[in-house]
């Protein structure tokens, strides 16, 4: 769950409108919603089965249990832009993002660092993964709550919905709401809130965690390394 890789560090690097103006009041936004109360069932309506509360173990043996997945990723940038491609991860701490045309970008973790190639301009950014606000899901064993401020664990539908913040992450602190399905915990989309206050939505589909992405994939020649101090 990575935008940090896909999201704070890919939002930096894509084309974006030359002037920003101040965040849109998006339904995306990765805080924690506000309480509400919620609408009163008629009385005579039978009541849905309970599902247990969403569990932060859950959530870890998860990702833990992942030794690998390629899936199929869709990008929302601030702007409203999408970009598709592939999503490759690799664990521990391999994970590579291949953005489809007209995108020039690829997005690569070699497991201590995470570059940002553009293809058209011929550079390379290297940032260490600690500097990512989704390098939970890089690390050899997770634990979000560890890695992460955990603000808001919640059933919403037939999600389940992770509210975190990460204030290691490059220009400040970051937010970000990681969904998964309500039965499995199987990830479905992240949002990344940058310091600044801009989203970045990333949503997977055709996850395969039988994929065993071939190491080649996730080799960086570092050029420049962005010290975090």
């Amino acid at each position: 769950m990575l935008a940090g890789i896909a999201g704070a560090m890919a939002q930096s690097a894509l084309p974006t409108p030359p002037v920003r103006t101040p965040p849109p009041n998006s339904q995306f936004r990765a805080d924690p919603p506000p309480p509400s109360r919620p609408a009163a069932a008629p009385a005579n309506a039978p009541k849905p089965p309970e599902l247990p509360p969403p569990s932060l173990d859950r959530i870890n043996a998860y990702f833990n249990g992942l030794k690998g997945f390629q899936a199929d990723f869709v990008q929302i940038a601030p702007d409203g832009r999408n970009y598709g491609g592939v999503l490759y991860l690799l664990r521990p701490g391999r994970m590579r993002f291949d953005y489809h045309p007209p995108a020039q970008l690829e997005i690569v973790a070699d497991g201590r660092s995470v570059a940002i190639r553009d293809r058209k301009l011929r550079t390379q950014d290297v940032y260490f993964i600690g500097q990512t606000p989704l390098k939970f899901l890089l690390a050899q064993k997770i634990d979000v709550a560890r890695d992460s401020a955990v603000k808001d664990l919640k059933r919403a539908g037939d999600e389940v919905q992770l509210f975190l913040e990460d204030r290691s992450t490059i220009g400040g602190t970051s937010k970000i709401r990681v969904v998964f399905d309500g039965q499995t915990y199987a990830l479905r989309e992240w949002t990344v809130t940058d310091p600044q206050g801009f989203d970045t939505r990333v949503m997977l589909s055709n996850l395969d965690t039988n994929a065993n992405p071939d190491r080649s994939l996730f080799v960086i020649d570092e050029q420049n390394v962005i010290n975090p101090n």
